[in-house]
């Protein structure tokens, strides 16, 4: 009991304080130099779109920051009360087969993170209804809501029953094994996701615009992406977002644009975005991310088994947990993982922005028009209420590309340096 209010007393703490940084302390003005610019949102926005992104940022933002230690807190509220082990019991009551055992185990662990942390994600879709972010009727929202649910716990499932026989093999070397197998799941991941994965959510077709199709293309093939087809996906019968991708890997490799952004854009912005998708795929960055998931799997894994014995070790028997080959330490383990993934979100994050830069860089130079390029990342600022300049623990842990006013002010400064550019401008005087 003790715990447990030391626990709530930490979490209220916690909630004061990041509160008390994004909706008063963080300074989120635009720096003097930049005032009256084109990264400037006044300058783009109106006062009213000035005050909804605003508002709707620092509310998204403070649900994030309150959602990640509702995980933790629901992984150890499952261990306290003694309701892992009861799951446990009862999963093994049903047969004899421990594949079915843990297969039960996961469902209801899985079920019970549902419901509780529901209510914030409820929250957080009814905000972006509110401010006219999202569009989607609750009826899909909770369809995707449920898709969702049983795509992770089979994906838990398999994990959990692959690790959990790695464990009984080996205590010491499970965790090197997992992370061996790790690789090929995740090529297969990178394989199936998008003919597999992403439509039984949306709906993909031809682009059916065949003039900007063939522009895309064209970029497609100058930048060696073996692609004969631009897909299209119904994103507007759910969000007013804008966004485009270029994923998958070898004959699975797919072009994609919201058609969001096909209708909020002009052609020329259309395709800079579309070349910054490129981008990524000329730069190897997909590569580089497989790479980057495969070392970071090790890591975690490593670090996770550690923690994990020593866990077990010293708390095992409060929880009810025989031993580390315990499904009902499960929670343990994802405690450790969701606490590991979270630290290491900021250096994550560092790495993408690097990449995105880079390939900002590289559609600047593939388009040569840093007007379209500026009025693309303009409109999607506008079209998803995205704040200019993020509070920097903002930017640190959910920022995955540089803020706007960094990506506008880098492109004015190219146009500035760049030699054809200053060459145009020579010609011009």
């Amino acid at each position: 009991m003790k715990k447990t209010i030391w626990i709530a007393a930490g979490f209220i703490l916690y909630a004061t304080l990041i509160s008390w940084y994004l909706f008063i302390g963080a300074d989120t003005s635009i720096p003097v130099q930049y005032q009256g610019t084109e990264a400037d949102p006044s300058v783009f926005m109106s006062e009213r779109q000035l005050e909804l992104s605003h508002d709707f940022s620092r509310i998204k933002q403070w649900l994030y920051f309150l959602s990640v230690p509702i995980e933790w807190m629901i992984y150890l509220v499952v261990l306290g009360i003694g309701l892992s082990k009861w799951f446990r019991n009862r999963a093994m009551e049903l047969t004899r087969f421990p594949v079915i055992h843990n297969a039960v185990y996961v469902v209801l662990l899985s079920l019970i993170a549902f419901i509780l942390s529901f209510p914030i994600d409820y929250y957080s879709y009814t905000v972006s209804l509110d401010y006219n972010i999202s569009v989607q009727p609750f009826s899909s929202w909770m369809k995707d809501n449920i898709i969702s649910f049983w795509i992770n716990t089979l994906f838990l499932f398999v994990i959990v029953q692959v690790l959990y026989w790695l464990m009984k093999k080996s205590e010491r070397r499970w965790w090197f094994y997992g992370w061996l197998l790790s690789i090929p799941f995740t090529l297969f991941i990178y394989f199936i996701q998008p003919i597999w994965i992403d439509p039984l959510y949306n709906d993909f077709y031809r682009l059916e615009d065949k003039v900007l199709e063939g522009k895309i293309l064209a970029l497609a093939d100058q930048a060696d992406i073996p692609a004969d087809r631009v897909y299209e996906v119904n994103m507007s019968k759910k969000t007013n977002a804008l966004n485009a991708y270029v994923n998958g890997i070898g004959s699975n490799l797919r072009i994609v644009l919201w058609d969001t952004t096909l209708k909020n854009l002009s052609d020329k912005e259309v395709l800079f975005v579309m070349a910054h998708e490129m981008g990524h795929f000329v730069k190897h960055h997909l590569f580089w991310n497989l790479v980057g998931s495969i070392v970071a799997s090790f890591l975690g894994l490593w670090i996770g088994a550690k923690l994990y014995a020593a866990m077990i070790k010293r708390w095992g028997e409060r929880w009810g947990v025989k031993k580390p080959t315990d499904i009902a330490a499960l929670p343990a383990l994802l405690l450790i993982f969701s606490l590991l993934s979270f630290a290491a979100s900021p250096v994550e994050n560092a790495i993408s922005r690097q990449a995105e830069r880079s390939a900002d860089q590289y559609a600047i130079e593939m388009t040569q028009d840093p007007e379209a390029a500026v009025g693309s990342f303009q409109q999607l600022a506008v079209s998803g209420l995205s704040e200019v300049h993020p509070p920097f623990l903002v930017k640190l842990f959910l920022y995955g590309h540089p803020t706007m006013l960094e990506r506008i002010t880098f492109l004015d400064q190219w146009e500035r340096t760049d030699p054809i550019n200053s060459e145009s401008e020579k010609e011009k005087e």
